[in-house]
């Protein structure tokens, strides 16, 4: 089974004047688990947009999206959210940590909201803060870590559910060369020793690079580019 599947993917939207503005029209889109796809294209082109559709933060305005075979679109707003919870992973251009918690109960927070009790939890929080290179600051306030170190506690946040699918909307658009490349790094092993769908937005080079499918979006649809192709 495919961890994502996208078939007529659309959405619009009515502009100020009235007029409705095309963003989306007619995604099609299938990523298999272990597979890390970069989507690339021009600002404005709707790349966020895609990300927050395929991750139920947003209604399409038409087409399917299936996560772990289940389709969002005939899903109560609870039941999104639960599969939200339970199969989705999300990693932002900024961290969006929680400021007033420490790196652990950061990675603590997905898991207790999903019910896991609370000693379970901690250790899967400290093995992935261990995994991620933060062993030594998983105490420590989003105040008191670097920007890459954020950002890696917020790809340990992602991870803490065990999702299948995780999307990553410019993870690294925030960071300097050094942390962006250790960030890159990081989200090709979770994808490949965690068994992940990594579905990541980028206008990064070296990112792209890395993935194992470079898909352009333009016009309002996904086309092919190869692996390694240059960046819009």
């Amino acid at each position: 089974m495919n961890a994502l599947e996208v078939t007529g993917l659309a959405m619009s939207y009515r502009g100020g004047d009235g007029e409705r503005i095309n963003v989306l029209a007619g995604v099609d889109l299938t990523v298999r688990r272990a597979e890390m796809v970069a989507i690339v294209g021009a600002s404005g082109a709707g790349k966020s947009t895609l990300l927050h559709c395929v991750g139920a933060l947003e209604r399409p305005s038409a087409g399917r999206v299936l996560i772990n075979g289940q389709d969002i679109a005939w899903m109560s707003d609870d039941a999104v959210t639960a599969l939200r919870n339970a199969s989705l992973g999300f990693v932002f251009q900024f961290h969006h940590l929680l400021r007033d918690f420490t790196a652990i109960e950061n990675v603590m927070m997905p898991q207790r909201i999903a019910g896991v009790p609370v000693k379970r939890a901690r250790g899967r929080a400290e093995e992935l803060l261990a995994r991620v290179g933060l062993a030594g600051r998983m105490h420590h306030r989003p105040g008191e870590l670097s920007g890459g170190e954020q950002q890696r506690c917020a790809v340990a946040r992602a991870l803490a559910t065990d999702p299948a699918l995780v999307l990553a909307d410019e993870p690294s658009g925030n960071l300097d060369h050094t942390n962006a490349d250790r960030l890159h790094d990081l989200l090709v092993e979770v994808a490949r020793d965690l068994e992940l769908a990594v579905v990541v937005a980028t206008h990064n080079r070296s990112l792209a690079a890395r993935a194992d499918r470079v898909l352009v979006l333009a016009d309002g649809r996904l086309t092919d580019a190869g692996v390694g192709e240059a960046v819009v």
